[in-house]
């Protein structure tokens, strides 16, 4: 009996002693960290560029990023910082920055990282930097500067590059690159979202007139393998003026099988006096497939037409077509090598050629690298 007895007091104040320990243990638990689900993510992206016309300038006519002909280059080295928002009431940021001799000159915005008078910009960039807010399930808020909505395609980053390597005259004649302000966004359901925003203008940090720009965005996906997008940014866009600039921005993406992907592309702007005495119009359409051959190889094929009636866009009144080929092999899963031949031709002769000569056609080669981490 005095056995039992004292079987059942150390059992006892051995229970005892594990509720006290656990106790303590929740008391004393660690308090998260301010740095607790921030990230760090990047990617650097190399390339070479050659163009058969050997343009005495050295440029490649209508490029966006690609623009350097015969030579080796670092186009861009990003680093971005993050705390994403998933839930309600998380509160976030996310800051791109970028270096390189190719994406920040052409996407740094005036008034920050592009001089606002004599529009140059240097090799850095500070391509996004925003603060997020979750108010409530499936609603958020976006405030600073941001990557605009509009388009097919996007500024590459270590979540997602495009089909291509070269970037489609859509992206670089008909769009904007980034915005400055506030966006809001919800989603209804699974298969419905929409966006609303307001900001300084196209790629301007400080605005360059009284006006400000809005856009918005309706995104559907009734069903898995077709994706919608519609979009549409408007407001003065010249320095000092109140004319209005307005684009739509219709974007489908296409899967009729896993191997298979269609994207098609597109824009219609307008703005008033944006030709001098009368109003500038453009339109534009892009359709890209894309074969993913095997899990490390895959080809995308693009065409695309854009019409600048008045020459507000590209600086000639012209209709422009290209077809590009680009095969990519994914070495490893943050490697990629992507060839490309890219033809480009005009109505006009306005592509340069050696000897001061032009011409109405434009054949580039190009290699290029991307490492993700």
């Amino acid at each position: 009996m005095k056995l039992k007895n004292r079987a059942l007091l150390a059992a006892g104040t051995l229970a005892l002693a594990a509720l006290i320990a656990g106790s303590a243990s929740a008391q004393t638990a660690p308090a998260p960290k301010w740095y607790d689900g921030i990230s760090l993510n990047g990617m650097v992206g190399a390339s070479y560029s050659y163009n058969t016309n050997k343009p005495d300038s050295g440029l490649n006519g209508y490029r966006v990023f690609d623009f350097d002909d015969n030579t080796f280059k670092l186009d861009v080295v990003e680093l971005v910082v993050q705390k994403p928002v998933a839930e309600a009431g998380d509160i976030g940021f996310r800051f791109d920055l970028t270096a390189g001799g190719s994406v920040p000159r052409i996407a740094a915005s005036s008034g920050l990282f592009r001089d606002s008078v004599t529009g140059k910009a240097e090799d850095f960039d500070l391509q996004q930097g925003y603060v997020s807010w979750m108010p409530s399930s499936g609603f958020r808020i976006d405030f600073g500067k941001f990557i605009t909505h509009m388009g097919a395609e996007l500024i590459e980053g270590y979540d997602g590059y495009n089909d291509n390597f070269s970037r489609s005259i859509l992206f670089g004649y008909a769009i904007p690159f980034t915005h400055t302000g506030l966006k809001a966004s919800y989603a209804f359901s699974s298969s419905f979202s929409a966006m609303a925003m307001v900001a300084n203008g196209w790629d301007n940090v400080k605005d360059n007139n009284r006006g400000k720009t809005f856009g918005a965005q309706l995104l559907f996906t009734p069903a898995p393998m077709f994706t919608a997008y519609l979009n549409y940014v408007g407001g003065p866009e010249r320095s000092g003026s109140s004319d209005a600039r307005h684009v739509f921005d219709v974007v489908a993406v296409i899967k009729p099988m896993d191997l298979v992907t269609l994207t098609l592309n597109y824009d219609y702007g307008k703005e008033k006096n944006g030709a001098g005495s009368h109003d500038a119009q453009w339109t534009g359409f892009a359709a890209i497939a894309r074969f993913n051959i095997s899990g490390t190889f895959a080809l995308s094929v693009r065409g695309e037409t854009f019409k600048d009636r008045d020459g507000a866009r590209t600086g000639a009144a012209q209709r422009l077509t290209e077809c590009t080929l680009t095969p990519e092999f994914k070495v490893k899963d943050r490697l990629v090598i992507r060839p490309e031949v890219r033809f480009d031709r005009s109505n006009e002769s306005t592509f340069e050629k050696s000897g001061g000569r032009t011409s109405k056609k434009q054949t580039t080669l190009a290699l290029n690298t991307l490492y993700v981490f």
